[in-house]
């Protein structure tokens, strides 16, 4: 068997990294393409390997040259590589295609040793290596019958997002028989090239072959084995910490906060969404105003102040949209100059803003002795004797889970008013609370206690962070006046302000979400008690925090090695002021066939 790599191309999305070198010599990692794929050929026993050159090809050989192959390697050279495409650079190497049975790889992939073993353990001659279809894929796309046939080759003209859970997407590697090869694959290569030229793919004949309906040609599915295709930075980019050394991998993944969803197969148990909503129909509803969404622009803070009044029952003077809540949070931290108080543990966005200011945080700290458990009447004390200007309450709070009733935090807003310190209250969380009626967004407690504002993540809450929707609430006009007159003059898109729009015939939708929320967490929580190595605390949040016990591992390590091992990202809580002295981490709740998977991939790790 012999391979034969295709390496002509320009690669002119890649802009100055492929100016001055074939595409195949972008390093990922440091580490070039073509030497990854090099390496991972010569130990496969094979008589040759042939390179197709093209763009900066003399620069190409003389790299290779310099890698040690013990592999014989061959070159065919495209003259033409700027106005050709694939097509014409195999049908260049085509006397080697019919020589014996090849492997075919294109120089723009990475892929681990174990994808190419996949395709050679299987005994059939001739095969595709595919990978079940993805948001983040692009390009050529197959179908298949029960028996792994190819049905049907999909370029990117005929590709149907309607159809796209029928779709595998070819990883552009393949293994043809020489007979295959000689009998069809050659012939119908030389025809097409004669008839409709050398710009073309060579999927395309592979596309004209399935149409004998005598499927000479099947595909090896992959199984989660990590692969990417690299046509710009941002493949790139993505690549390398896909790629990255086992110890640097984690760290890659944690600075990126989001987009995970680019990552094949990862299962994202750090961030902190609602499972459960939006319903079907919502997003069929979405979806049907996509286009005049995407082309239109959206309303100004007039107008989404009031969409969001009427969705929390307010006046529009009284609440701003943002960004996210993170954009009001940010406005709010940073239009205050005095000291704030808050719960530690916390979630960071509040303290982080004050410290850039290089304005201290007076944490109050329960402690693990109480199970992080504090109430109302515990922040009052502490803060009567540590007086701040603000004090911030996550209710309930992140990472904790503690939750204080409403009683409670109406109680904590007349101490506070009395004292004419600023509470702020996020119940970003608070809806996944069992209390019903829980929240502080009333018109009548607003007014009630200027003082006090409360902030909300719809992102989080119901389950639409790719929206950046939150909203802030205040009874104090002016500083609520002062931050709408701050923000931009459209900070949210015309998508979230369609949320807003839409959001109260969905009510009873939303508040069933809760409902199963909660019994998830329930059967969640009861699982992890089976963990023998795992302390879990109580909460009343979409998340639970859990300490890992002594003689376990340390939580960087158990996040490290979910991450490589298991492909789920959790949260180490490692450095975070008031976990101290102790192994901790968060775990979000998902959908209880995905909670079961995490439990068993934590009870393998723990138990080795």
């Amino acid at each position: 068997m012999q391979a034969i790599i295709l390496a002509a191309g320009m690669g002119k999305r890649l802009k100055e990294l492929s100016r001055n070198a074939a595409k195949c010599m972008v390093e990922v990692n440091g580490i070039t393409l073509i030497q990854r794929t090099l390496d991972q050929l010569d130990g496969l026993g094979l008589s040759r390997i042939v390179v197709v050159a093209g763009h900066k090809g003399e620069k190409l050989k003389a790299f290779i040259q310099t890698l040690g192959i013990r592999t014989p390697i061959v070159y065919v050279d495209n003259d033409i590589y700027f106005k050709t495409n694939n097509i014409y650079s195999l049908y260049l190497a085509r006397e080697y295609l019919a020589a014996e049975d090849t492997l075919l790889l294109e120089c723009d992939i990475i892929f681990e040793p174990a994808a190419l073993k996949r395709l050679l353990a299987d005994p059939y001659p001739n095969l595709v290596l595919v990978d079940r279809y993805a948001s983040w894929m692009d390009g050529t796309m197959v179908t298949l019958d029960e028996n792994r046939n190819i049905l049907r080759f999909v370029s990117k003209k005929e590709f149907s997002y309607g159809e796209r859970k029928q779709y595998y997407k070819t990883v552009n590697i393949y293994k043809f028989s020489r007979e295959f090869s000689c009998s069809c694959y050659i012939p119908f290569l030389e025809a097409y090239c004669k008839a409709l030229g050398n710009n073309e793919y060579y999927e395309q004949v592979l596309k004209v072959i399935t149409l004998l309906e005598d499927y000479q040609i099947k595909a090896a599915l992959l199984a989660g084995e990590r692969w990417y295709e690299i046509d710009d930075v941002q493949d790139l980019d993505i690549a390398r910490s896909l790629f990255a050394e086992d110890a640097d991998r984690l760290a890659l993944y944690q600075k990126r906060y989001g987009g995970y969803w680019r990552y094949p197969g990862l299962q994202d148990y750090c961030y902190l969404v609602n499972p459960c909503f939006p319903p079907e129909k919502m997003l069929e509803e979405m979806k049907a105003s996509f286009e005049t969404l995407l082309t239109g622009y959206p309303s100004g803070m007039e107008v989404n102040s009031l969409l969001a009044a009427k969705c929390f029952g307010l006046k529009p003077e009284q609440i701003v949209p943002g960004n996210g809540a993170a954009e009001l949070i940010k406005a709010l931290m940073e239009r205050d100059r005095g000291r704030i108080g808050m719960a530690m543990p916390a979630f960071e966005e509040y303290p982080n803003r004050k410290l850039r200011q290089g304005i201290s945080v007076e944490g109050f700290v329960p402690g693990g002795q109480c199970g992080f458990r504090y109430t109302e009447q515990d922040l009052a004390d502490y803060y009567e004797a540590h007086p701040v200007d603000m004090l911030v309450v996550v209710n309930p709070d992140n990472p904790t889970g503690n939750y204080i009733k409403k009683e409670g935090m109406l109680r904590l807003a007349q101490w506070a008013e009395e004292r004419q310190i600023r509470l702020v209250v996020d119940e970003s969380f608070a809806d996944f609370a069992g209390e019903p009626d829980n929240t502080l967004l009333d018109q009548e407690i607003l007014s009630r206690y200027p003082d006090l504002i409360v902030v909300k993540s719809i992102s989080k809450s119901y389950g639409v962070p790719g929206l950046r929707l939150g909203v802030l609430a205040g009874g104090d006009r002016e500083l609520i006046g002062s931050l709408k007159k701050d923000a931009a003059i459209w900070n949210i898109n015309s998508f979230a302000e369609f949320f807003l729009q839409i959001y109260e015939k969905y009510r009873s939708d939303y508040e069933q979400s809760l409902v199963r929320l909660r019994e998830y967490r329930g059967m969640f929580v009861k699982r992890l008690l089976e963990l023998p190595d795992l302390e879990v605390y109580p909460s009343e949040a979409n998340y639970i925090m859990c300490r890992i016990r002594e003689g376990g591992p340390l939580a960087a390590d158990l996040t490290r090695r979910m991450l490589l091992e298991e492909h789920i990202l959790i949260k180490d809580l490692t450095g975070k002021k008031g976990l101290e002295g102790g192994q901790y981490i968060r775990l979000a709740i998902r959908r209880p066939e995905e909670n079961e998977r995490l439990i068993r991939a934590l009870g393998r790790i723990l138990n080795s």
